[in-house]
């Protein structure tokens, strides 16, 4: 499939609506010209659609040049093109900006919001929702969360220190704090430290953990019941996909409303009413522009 462009690289098309434009290398010499090869290539928009997308020239090259149907595809090309979806389920939930400055954006994201274009996902992304609330066209994440998962996530949209605050992640000079409901686990003692080697499991969406060198590890702690469930302070010290998930559920407290651990359940859609009951509730870090101490808390409650 076609990727999207970054914030940093040259396109020849312009942002629309939010939405950047899409790009295609081509790793061979196709035959029967651009409208042949683009039906082929993507079955599912059809023919009358690409025909329409070029003839309003939002089909072009790298150079920028129009293609038209009978063009003259060859090996080494990137075609642009802006991704289109017929019908796109709208998210009733708003981000909120809580921090913007010269670098930085830092946003409460809602829960069922993805983080960017995918799938079937495109407006109703924080990143498109973003760029058009703020026009920043340079809007990147320096990190992300889960669809399901609500609370602070940090955009960069100055590409000069970009690199400063991606290397804060990297070197795991981050301090990220989540809150969770999950059920009680009386026979244990907290805090604790849940430690484990953490891999792709089945379904591909889904992560499992095996046996051998752990690569994840978190801190759980309690803070205090809530209802017949406790609500968790959970401190991850590192970051695979679905980390906290993971580790309460093996702890044996899925967090509640989890459709994905200990089992994938059948799926029937958002529920908007049972969100994910896990929440990015803070994150904390040395400025490395500025040298001040930052934290950032959610104004969410689970």
């Amino acid at each position: 499939m076609g990727r999207q462009a970054d914030a940093n690289a040259h396109v020849p098309l312009p942002i629309r609506d939010g939405v950047a434009p899409s790009y295609l290398w081509l790793d061979d010499n196709p035959t029967g010209g651009a409208l042949a090869f683009l039906t082929g290539y993507f079955p599912d928009v059809g023919e009358a659609l690409w025909r329409d997308r070029m003839a309003r020239g939002e089909v072009v090259d790298a150079g920028g040049a129009v293609l038209g149907p009978d063009s003259v595809l060859k090996r080494g090309m990137r075609i642009w093109y802006y991704r289109e979806l017929e019908a796109e389920t709208p998210i009733p939930f708003e981000e909120q900006i809580l921090f913007r400055d010269a670098h930085l954006l830092v946003v409460d994201k809602p829960h069922f919001l993805p983080m960017t274009p995918g799938g079937r996902f495109l407006h109703e992304t924080l990143l498109v929702r973003l760029k058009n609330k703020t026009g920043l066209t340079q809007l990147t994440p320096i990190h992300r969360l889960d669809r399901e998962t609500a609370g602070v996530v940090i955009f960069s949209h100055q590409e000069a220190t970009r690199g400063a605050y991606q290397s804060l992640f990297q070197k795991r000079s981050v301090h990220k704090e989540y809150e969770a409901l999950a059920a009680p686990l009386p026979a244990l003692n907290f805090p604790l430290v849940h430690r484990s080697r953490m891999v792709e499991g089945n379904p591909f969406f889904r992560m499992q953990e095996v046996a051998g060198e752990p690569n994840s590890e978190s801190v759980v702690d309690v803070i205090k019941p809530h209802g017949d469930a406790m609500l968790y302070r959970l401190q991850p010290h590192t970051g695979r996909k679905h980390q906290l998930r993971v580790h309460m559920a093996a702890l044996g407290a899925p967090i509640l409303n989890d459709a994905f651990y200990p089992v994938a359940l059948p799926c029937k859609g958002d529920d908007f009413a049972n969100p994910l009951k896990l929440l990015a509730r803070a994150i904390g870090f040395d400025d490395p522009v500025t040298g001040q101490p930052r934290r950032f808390e959610s104004q969410r409650a689970l």
